[in-house]
């Protein structure tokens, strides 16, 4: 069970989120929409958290297939369904830039397991309608795989 628990800490939104270990996020909403902008948009921490689950999956597959990982940095953008409530993420880019001495199609075939099979929070954003594309930077270069 992951207890997590939440306390109004800045102004009428401001939550500050505390999971079991002590760790503490903030979330809030934008200025514009009444809050103070202090911390994550609940929305956002969505985006994050397919960032966070699939760096470890990332991270994983590659340490097993004895890839030298140095360094790895996920940008993450989407756009929500308009006019409706709840507005539910419709479509997510991720770009993974990853560096180290690492084969490109091991690099490639690491994030498009993690996003298509291991990634739990990637497939409940799926489940929920979203489409997810992704590419991967490795060392500067794109990499392209052909799909069958």
């Amino acid at each position: 069970m992951a207890l997590i628990s939440a306390k109004l800490a800045d102004g009428n939104y401001g939550m500050d989120v505390t999971d079991t270990q002590g760790h503490v996020m903030r979330m809030d909403i934008p200025t514009e929409q009444g809050g103070n902008g202090s911390g994550f948009r609940p929305m956002q921490t969505l985006l994050a958290a397919v960032c966070g689950c699939s760096s470890v999956d990332i991270v994983s597959i590659l340490k097993k297939q004895r890839q030298q990982l140095d360094g790895l940095e996920i940008d993450i953008d989407g756009q929500r369904e308009e006019g409706v409530e709840p507005s539910l993420w419709k479509a997510i880019q991720i770009e993974f830039r990853l560096s180290g001495n690492i084969d490109p199609a091991k690099a490639y075939r690491s994030v498009d397991l993690s996003l298509k099979k291991y990634c739990s929070v990637a497939e409940t954003l799926r489940v929920a309608g979203a489409e997810i594309a992704f590419r991967v930077i490795l060392n500067g270069e794109e990499v392209k795989i052909q799909q069958d």
